[in-house]
């Protein structure tokens, strides 16, 4: 499974979406994600990956990490992914 159809499931089983209504262009807000799912899915991203989410991600203009849609989700994974590996 990639890490975009992994974090597409992981957002999808947190908003209790089925998978296929997860699309990169979807923002948290469209799919009904708030506050509380937010945290919950990045612990489950976290924990998935094995990777630190930023913990100030839920503010995009002091952090890398950009939460603004699915898309920009997994590329900041990816992002973090990477570093992760190069270290």
């Amino acid at each position: 499974m990639s890490i975009s159809d992994r974090v597409i499931a992981i957002i999808a089983e947190q908003a209790v979406l089925d998978p296929a209504d997860v699309t990169p262009d979807s923002t948290l807000e469209d799919l009904g994600i708030d506050s509380l799912g937010l945290v919950e899915s990045i612990f489950a991203i976290e924990e998935a990956f094995d990777i630190s989410i930023p913990f100030n991600a839920n503010e995009p203009e002091k952090s890398d990490f950009d939460i603004s849609s699915v898309a920009s989700i997994i590329a900041g994974i990816e992002k973090l992914m990477a570093e992760q590996a190069g270290s």
